[in-house]
């Protein structure tokens, strides 16, 4: 167990920037080591957190809740406490040993998911849907801080978007094992069983990951107060317009997740049943297998490559940060519409490869800039403000806007001549959120003008 050293006070000026280490932090092998711990825990981080999308049908009917009240679960009730959190544990982090911080973090979400599976009620889930939202706060601003302290600045994107490969893979193992875990014994029992590793794996990183300021050069004797931290983002304009384009890409991500199995469900139920009869599966494991290979396979090839593009092409012109997510965002809004229209599932699931294949290309370029864009004592805050911005957009109202739509398609908004029933109204909601992508591409394409003044670090 590591010990919390004293912090020290918050400064009201901002900070310059502290020196580069003049040796590596951490040996090559060991950075190989810390790099797939953290991967993992991100990985359990996602499967926890996506799992609900897959069990969203089953829980709908068992406590027979609305798309709205859905979209609550999945999203509101998650998003206010995630960030709400996120900001006071990336301050710790900046102040304290962060390998503490993460390890505790994941073992409360990690507890919370178990008690999932214990809820009686609609209101109980909630509340322990909060508590997973308490503790995967602590995750990516802390695991992104200690990578880039981990990282030489020229693998540093490369480094962070394999880091952010436990999004398609916990997305993977959460969508197959949840549906599949679900149609056998139930959803309450998917939430026991993919809850539980991640309390061994807390221990784990607790008594083997480091804290690489244990051997930094003393760095500055006053590290940068919030307010000094709120006042240098305040200047960087590519701050801003990346976060707030990774906002729009996460609200529309997170509003379609649990939709778009109940889509599946609701509108190509017959054929997902015949499919599911040949290999002795049910439609949720059928649809929790489509859609987890789609998110693990496609959606981790597409982080590695988004690190990949933006280390070789911005070691030319840093301007490529912005280029790669700006037409990531754009090329699949029709595919995922034809998705949404074609007669067919099998058809369907292929119009989403390359929605999947390209929806992760953001995510090594905009976190490298925005880990880049401030100093080092400022990483992990940096880091959790663009969080918390991207996931109360995303996390906080995705999935509740879209499940809005979807009630009000499907009941009509009030006027029975124009209601379109749950299947249509699921899919017109989905097929209006993908429209909403132009938003990000434009804000991503434009941090192209000052991102070369603005890199510090």
């Amino acid at each position: 167990m590591h010990s919390l050293p004293d912090p020290a006070p918050d400064t009201p000026a901002t900070v310059a920037p502290p020196p580069s280490p003049a040796v590596p932090l951490v040996s090559a092998p060991y950075r190989r080591y810390a790099l797939t711990l953290l991967f993992v825990t991100y990985a359990l981080n996602y499967l926890d957190r996506q799992i609900v999308t897959i069990l969203a049908e089953p829980i709908k009917r068992d406590l027979g809740i609305s798309d709205t009240q859905l979209g609550l679960l999945t999203g509101l009730a998650f998003g206010l406490v995630y960030c709400g959190f996120g900001l006071p544990i990336a301050r710790l982090a900046d102040r304290f040993n962060r390998v503490w911080i993460i390890g505790a973090s994941l073992a409360t979400w990690s507890v919370c998911t178990v008690l999932c599976g214990r809820a009686a009620s609609f209101g109980t889930l909630v509340a322990a849907r909060m508590g997973v939202g308490i503790g995967e706060a602590g995750c990516a601003p802390v695991g992104m801080a200690l990578i880039s302290d981990y990282t030489p600045k020229e693998k540093r994107a490369s480094a962070l978007a394999f880091f952010a490969m436990g999004t398609p893979v916990g997305s993977l193992l959460g969508l197959a094992l949840g549906g599949v875990i679900a149609d056998a014994h139930g959803w309450r029992t998917a939430f026991l069983v993919t809850g539980l590793p991640g309390i061994a794996l807390a221990v784990v990183a607790w008594l083997t990951l480091k804290e690489p300021r244990a051997t930094m050069v003393r760095e500055v004797e006053a590290r940068a107060g919030i307010a000094a931290v709120f006042t240098y983002l305040w200047t960087k304009r590519t701050f801003w317009l990346m976060t707030f384009g990774a906002g729009g890409k996460a609200f529309i991500g997170y509003g379609q997740a649990p939709f778009v199995a109940a889509f599946f469900l609701r509108v190509h139920g017959g054929e997902i049943a015949q499919i599911g009869g040949h290999f002795g599966l049910k439609s949720v494991g059928v649809v929790g297998i489509g859609l987890g290979v789609l998110a693990g396979v496609f959606g981790a090839l597409s982080n590695w490559l988004g690190g990949w593009v933006a280390d070789r092409y911005a070691a030319r012109d840093l301007r490529a940060y912005g280029v790669v997510p700006a037409v990531a965002a754009l090329v699949p809004i029709p595919f995922f519409i034809a998705a949404m229209l074609v007669p067919s599932f099998v058809v369907s699931l292929m119009l989403l490869v390359p929605g999947y294949l390209l929806g992760g290309l953001w995510f090594g370029p905009v976190l490298s800039s925005i880990q880049g864009l401030v100093p080092r004592d400022m990483r992990a805050t940096a880091g959790s403000v663009a969080l918390f911005i991207l996931n109360m957009i995303g996390i906080g109202f995705g999935s509740l806007v879209v499940g809005k739509l979807s009630d009000g398609f499907n009941t009509g908004w009030g006027n029975a001549a124009w209601a379109l029933g749950p299947a249509e109204g699921v899919r017109w909601a989905l097929v209006v959120s993908a429209t909403l992508a132009l938003i990000p591409a434009l804000l991503f394409w434009r941090s192209r003008a000052t991102i070369r003044d603005e890199m510090v670090s």
